[in-house]
C-alpha cells in the first residue's frame, strides 16, 4: 500500500499509479472526486493575491496564435521527486529521470491545485497562422509571465517574456495579431463583465482533444458526464470539503484511484510561503553562481589585459630597435652600397676569367668541328672491295652448286679470274688504309667523347635533324652577341664610376685651382651607382643563372648528333680495320694458291700408308692366332708377335692422326678457297669428314683393335674396352641402317662442336673417333674411359658429402649449360651418364644419337628413381626444362642416398620431411616443380654454388685399376665413360 502522503504528491502532480500496487480487490477503475483547494471566499483572496504575480513557466503547448499551456518550473523538480519515489515502490512503473516526459502528464483534470494552467497573451488577439510562430517563442522554453486577469474559464491573460523580448510585442509586429484594449475587471463568479471589448477566446473545455490522453476514450459516458459537472462547478465550490477525483496516468499506463484530503487555508499559506522561501533559496544559490562565473571572468580578462600590455612592451621595444637599425643603415648607406658593388665586382672578376665554354657551346663548337671539318674520309678502295667480295663469294657459290667435272672448269676458270681482280683490290685497299690516321683518330675520338660527357652527362634523346648543327651556330650567334653587349654595358657603366671618383678627388683636393660647383661634381650618383649594379646583375645572371629551357634543348641535341657523328665514325674505323685484317691474311693465303690448286696428293699417300699397315697388322694377328693354336708354342715367339701387334697399333693410329690434319688442312681450302676439291676428288671423302665436324673416320676398323667385351657395363649395345697410347678408351656400339648413318652423323657433330668450343671447359665428355663397321650395320663411338667414376659407382662404393656434391652438380651444370647454348637436349641425365671426376669435378656424358631426345627423355630412369619429367607422360615434347627436372632429382638422390621416394599427386617426388640443408632443398624444390623450373644459369647463380671451389682435373692414372667395375642396370644408356682431364694433351692430339 503507498502510504498517504506518497498519494498526496501525486494527486498534485497528476501522476499516473499502477493499478498492480492497489488492493487485490480494487481492479475496477474508478475516478476520485476532485478536493476543492479552498472555499469561495478564500479563492476570491487568492486571485486578488495572483493579480500582477510574476513567476517562471515552462512553455509546454500551443493551443492557437495566442493561447498557450504552461507549467511553473518549481513543478519539475517536485515531480522528478516523485517520480523516482514511485519507481523505488513500484517496481513495475516506467521510471522517468531527468525532466518528465510531458506527453505523460497532459490531459489530467484540472483544479485550483493544478500544476499545469492555460495562459494567454495579454492585449493581443488571435490569429491561426500565428499558431506556428508562437510555438516556436515559447514552446519548451523558460520564460516569464505576469498574472493579468483570468477568465471565467481559468483561462489566465497574461503579459509574457523571453529574456527582455516581449513574446506578445513579438507576435503583433509580425502581424499575426492585433493589439486589444486593457482590460479594467472581472467577475471572479462568472457574472461580471469585463469593462471594454474583451479579446475573443474559445470557451476551452479542460478536456480538449488537443490535450486528451489516452485514458480519457476509455472512461465511461457516465463518468465523464460527472466529471463535466464537477469542472462546471468550478469557481463556486463552498468552504465544505468535497472529495476530489483526479485520474492520473503512470508510466505503465494504467490507471490509479487515490483521495487527496483538503487542506485547510493556513496550511495552503504555509506551503505556498515555504515554496516561495525554496524559489527565493534557489535564485540566491544561482546568483552566487553567477557571481562566481563573473569573478572568474575578470581573473582571466585581467591576465590577458596583462599580458597584451606585455606583448604590446615588446612591439614598442622592438620598433624602438628597428628605428634605431634604420637610423644606424642611413648614416652608413654609401658605406654598404659601395660594399656590395665591390663584392659583386669581385664575383664578376671571377667569372670573366672562368672558362665559359660550357656556357655558350664553345666546346661543342669545337666538336661540331671536329666531327664534320676533319671527319674521317672513307677509302675510296673500299666500296670496290666489297663488291669483288661479292663477286668472288658469288663465284664460289656457283662452284659448290656444280653436278658434273664439265661445268665445275668453267667455272673454276671464272673464279679464278675473280680471285685475281680481288687479290689487285685488296692490295689496293691495304695501301689506302695503311695511311689513314686510325689509331691517332680512334684516341683522338675517344679523348673528345669522354671529354663532353664530362660536361653533359648522358646522351638522351633528342631531335634528328639535318640543320641541327645549323641551328646551335645561329643560337651560339645570338647569345655571344647579347652577352657582348651586355658586357660591353657594363664596362662602360664602371668607366663612368670611375671617372666620377676621379672628379671627386679634384674637388676634394684643396691644393687645386680647379672651381667647381657643388651640384657639377656629386651630379647624378645614385642614378649612377644603380645603373652600375644593374649592368652588373644583367652578366652575372647571363654567367650564372641556369640557362632557360630553348637554350638547353638546342645546347643537348647539338651534343646528341655530334655524340652520334663520332659513333659513326668509330665504327667505320672498326669496319676498315676489320676488311683491312681480312685483306691482309687474305693476300698471305691465296697468295700459295693463284698460280695452282690444292691436291690430295698427300692424303691418299697418308691412306696407303695406313692400308698397308692394317694389312701387317691382319697378319700378324692371323699370325698370333696360329701360333695360339700351334703345338710349337714358344712364350718369346709369341711375346715378340705382341709387341709388333701393339707397334703397329700405335703406328695405325699416328698415321690415322696425320689423316686427320691432312682432311682439316683441306676442310678450311675447302670453305675458304677451294669448294671444288670434294667434287674433283669424291674418293677422299672429305664432305663426310666436314659434316662429322672431324670425328668421322674411313681408317679405323673394329677388328683392329684389341678390345675387351664390357657386357657387364651395357647390355643394350656392343661395348669395347680397349687401350691405345697407353689410354684407356671405349668403343660404343649402335644399330644403324642406310638412312640413319647421316643423322648419326650429323647429331655426333653438334655434340662435338659444343664441346670444341670450350674444351674441358666445356665439362661434356669428348668424342675421340666415329667410324662405321664394314662387315655390320654398326656405328662405334670411341670416347675415353674412366673406370668407376660415375656417380652410380662412386655413391656405391663411397658416398659423396655435401661439400663434394655442391662440386661435382656445379659441373654437371655447367655441361648441360653447354648443351643447351647449342640447342641440344641430353635427355639422358641420370648416375650411369654422369661423373665425379676424383669426386670435385661434375661432368655430363654423351647419349645415344640413334635416338631423338623425346626418346631418350621418356625411358629415363635409375632403379627405382624415375628421372622422366611428368609432363612427358602427358605427351609435351623433351625441353630444357626436362633435363633440369632430371638434374633436381639427381641432386635429391645424391643428398639423402635414397632412390624411392613418396611421390606428389602431380608425379614429382615429395620433399617434405626429408633431413635436407634449407639451401639445398629450397634449389631442389625449384628444379622438380611442375610448373616453371629455373634454367642452368640461374642454377650457377644459386647460393650453393656461390661458395663452391672451382673444379680441377684429375688424371686417370690416379683412378685404382680395381675400381673398373660398375653396375649392371637396364636404364637406355649404361656406358660408364669418363672425359680425360685434358684430351688434348694425350697422344691422339684431339
Amino acid at each position: 500500500m503507498l502510504c498517504a502522503e506518497l498519494l498526496a504528491r501525486c494527486s498534485r502532480a497528476h501522476l499516473w499509479i499502477c493499478s498492480t500496487c492497489t488492493r487485490e480487490g480494487e481492479r475496477r477503475k474508478r475516478w476520485l472526486k476532485c478536493i476543492c483547494a479552498e472555499r469561495r471566499g478564500s479563492f476570491k483572496m487568492e486571485e486578488e493575491k495572483t493579480f500582477n504575480q510574476v513567476e517562471d513557466v515552462f512553455g509546454c503547448h500551443v493551443e492557437d496564435g495566442v493561447t498557450f499551456w504552461a507549467q511553473s518550473i518549481e513543478r519539475n523538480h517536485e515531480i522528478s521527486q516523485i517520480t523516482t519515489d514511485l519507481a523505488r515502490i513500484c517496481p513495475t512503473m516506467n521510471a522517468v529521470f531527468g525532466n518528465p516526459d510531458l506527453d505523460k502528464i497532459y490531459g489530467g483534470l484540472f483544479s485550483e491545485d493544478q500544476c499545469w494552467y492555460r495562459c494567454k497573451l495579454q492585449q493581443v488577439t488571435s490569429d491561426e497562422t500565428a499558431k506556428e510562430f508562437l510555438s516556436s517563442l515559447i514552446f519548451e522554453k523558460q520564460i516569464r509571465v505576469r498574472h493579468k486577469v483570468t477568465y471565467k474559464d481559468n483561462t489566465v491573460v497574461v503579459q509574457a517574456e523571453f529574456g527582455n523580448t516581449d513574446i506578445g510585442e513579438e507576435v503583433a509586429k509580425k502581424g499575426l495579431a492585433e493589439r486589444c484594449k486593457s482590460i479594467s475587471s472581472m467577475n471572479y463568479n462568472g457574472d461580471r463583465k469585463v469593462d471594454g471589448p474583451v479579446c475573443p477566446t474559445k470557451n476551452i473545455n479542460m478536456l480538449s482533444p488537443t490535450w486528451k490522453n489516452r485514458y480519457v476514450e476509455n472512461i465511461p459516458s457516465g463518468e465523464q458526464q460527472n466529471i463535466q459537472v464537477i469542472i462546471r462547478q468550478k469557481g463556486r465550490l463552498n468552504e465544505q470539503r468535497i472529495p476530489e477525483t483526479k485520474y492520473e496516468k503512470n508510466s505503465s499506463g494504467n490507471n490509479a484511484l487515490f483521495t487527496k484530503e483538503r487542506l485547510t487555508s493556513s496550511e495552503y499559506v504555509n506551503m505556498v510561503k515555504a515554496k516561495q522561501d525554496q524559489k527565493l533559496m534557489e535564485e540566491e544559490e544561482k546568483l552566487k553562481a553567477e557571481r562566481d562565473v563573473a569573478l572568474q571572468n575578470c581573473k582571466v580578462l585581467a591576465s590577458q589585459i596583462e599580458q597584451l600590455n606585455s606583448d604590446f612592451q615588446k612591439e614598442m621595444e622592438t620598433s624602438k630597435e628597428i628605428i634605431k637599425d634604420l637610423e644606424r643603415n642611413l648614416e652608413s648607406s654609401v658605406r654598404n652600397k659601395l660594399k656590395d658593388l665591390s663584392t659583386k665586382i669581385e664575383l664578376l672578376k671571377t667569372v670573366r676569367h672562368a672558362n665559359m665554354s660550357d656556357r655558350f657551346g664553345d666546346d661543342l663548337s669545337e666538336a661540331i668541328r671536329v666531327v664534320t671539318v676533319e671527319c674521317l674520309s672513307v677509302p675510296l678502295s673500299l666500296q670496290k672491295l666489297d663488291d669483288s667480295w661479292t663477286e668472288y663469294n658469288l663465284a664460289q657459290e656457283m662452284i659448290r652448286l656444280c653436278k658434273d667435272v664439265g661445268e665445275i672448269e668453267m667455272s673454276i676458270v671464272k673464279r679464278n679470274l675473280v680471285q685475281q681482280n680481288l687479290y689487285s683490290v685488296v692490295e689496293e685497299f691495304i695501301t689506302e688504309a695503311e695511311k689513314l690516321p686510325l689509331c691517332s683518330r680512334t684516341e683522338k675520338l675517344q679523348a673528345l667523347s669522354r671529354t663532353l660527357a664530362e660536361t653533359y652527362g648522358q646522351v638522351t634523346e633528342a631531335e634528328d635533324s639535318e640543320n641541327i648543327f645549323d641551328m646551335f651556330h645561329e643560337w651560339k650567334c645570338g647569345k655571344m652577341e647579347e652577352f657582348q653587349r651586355v658586357r660591353k654595358d657594363t664596362d662602360d657603366s664602371l668607366g663612368q664610376l670611375l671617372l666620377w671618383f676621379c672628379c671627386i678627388r679634384k674637388y676634394f683636393d684643396l691644393t687645386s685651382d680647379e672651381s667647381l660647383g657643388s651640384e657639377d661634381v656629386v651630379g647624378d650618383i645614385d642614378g649612377l651607382l644603380v645603373k652600375v649594379k644593374v649592368y652588373i646583375d644583367k652578366e652575372l645572371d647571363i654567367s650564372l643563372v641556369d640557362q632557360e629551357e630553348t637554350d638547353k634543348k638546342i645546347i643537348l641535341n647539338a651534343y646528341s648528333k655530334v655524340i652520334k657523328k663520332i659513333q659513326e665514325e668509330e665504327q667505320l674505323i672498326r669496319m676498315v680495320e676489320l676488311k683491312y685484317r681480312a685483306g691482309v691474311e687474305f693476300k698471305k693465303q691465296i697468295l700459295e694458291w693463284l698460280n695452282k690448286s690444292p691436291n690430295v696428293d698427300h692424303l691418299l699417300s697418308i691412306k696407303k700408308t695406313i692400308k698397308c699397315l692394317k694389312a701387317q697388322l691382319r697378319w700378324k694377328l692371323v699370325e698370333k692366332s696360329n701360333m695360339e693354336e700351334s703345338d710349337e708354342y714358344s712364350d718369346s715367339d709369341m711375346r715378340n708377335i705382341k709387341e709388333e701387334i701393339v707397334s703397329l697399333r700405335n703406328k695405325i693410329f699416328q698415321d690415322i692422326i696425320l689423316e686427320q690434319e691432312e682432311y682439316e688442312k683441306l676442310s678450311n681450302l675447302v670453305q675458304k678457297w677451294f669448294p671444288e676439291l670434294p667434287l674433283l676428288h669424291p674418293e677422299t671423302g672429305i664432305l663426310n669428314y666436314m659434316a662429322s665436324g672431324g670425328l668421322l673416320s674411313v681408317s679405323l676398323e673394329r677388328d683392329l683393335l684389341d678390345g675387351e667385351p664390357m657386357k657387364e657395363l651395357s647390355s643394350k649395345h656392343p661395348l669395347v674396352c680397349s687401350e691405345i697410347h697407353g689410354q684407356k678408351v671405349l668403343l660404343k656400339g649402335y644399330s644403324v641402317g642406310v638412312d640413319t648413318e647421316a643423322t648419326v652423323i650429323v647429331k655426333a657433330a653438334q655434340y662435338h662442336k659444343a664441346w670444341s668450343e670450350l674444351k674441358e671447359k666445356s665439362d661434356l665428355l669428348p668424342l675421340m673417333f666415329l667410324f662405321f663397321c664394314k662387315s655390320d650395320p654398326l656405328a662405334y663411338l670411341m670416347v675415353p674411359f674412366y673406370p668407376g667414376e660415375s656417380l652410380g659407382a662412386v655413391q656405391a662404393r663411397k658416398p659423396l658429402i655435401l661439400e663434394e656434391i655442391v662440386k661435382v652438380m656445379k659441373g654437371i651444370a655447367c655441361g648441360l649449360q653447354t648443351l643447351h647454348k647449342s640447342d641440344l637436349i641430353h635427355g639422358s641425365v641420370n648416375p650411369n651418364n654422369t661423373f665425379a671426376l676424383g669426386r670435385e669435378r661434375g661432368i655430363v656424358g654423351d647419349f645415344d644419337f640413334t635416338k631423338t631426345a623425346d626418346q631418350r627423355s621418356s625411358v629415363n630412369s635409375f632403379g627405382s628413381l624415375i628421372l622422366a619429367a611428368p609432363e612427358l607422360k602427358m605427351g609435351q615434347p623433351a625441353s630444357p626444362s626436362t633435363d633440369m627436372y632430371a638434374y633436381g632429382c639427381l641432386l635429391l638422390w645424391l643428398c639423402t642416398a635414397n632412390d624411392k621416394f613418396k611421390m606428389n599427386p602431380d608425379g614429382t617426388p615429395e620433399t617434405a620431411g626429408l633431413d635436407l640443408d634449407i639451401k639445398v632443398e629450397k634449389l631442389i624444390s625449384r628444379l622438380i616443380c611442375p610448373g616453371d623450373r629455373i634454367m642452368t644459369m640461374q642454377v650457377l647463380a644459386d647460393e650453393c654454388f656461390c661458395t663452391a671451389k672451382a673444379a680441377f682435373m684429375v688424371s686417370p692414372a690416379t683412378v685404382p685399376a680395381e675400381d673398373a667395375y660398375e653396375k649392371k642396370d637396364n636404364s637406355e644408356d649404361k656406358v660408364i665413360s669418363n672425359e680425360e682431364a685434358d684430351p688434348c694433351h694425350n697422344n691422339l692430339k684431339l
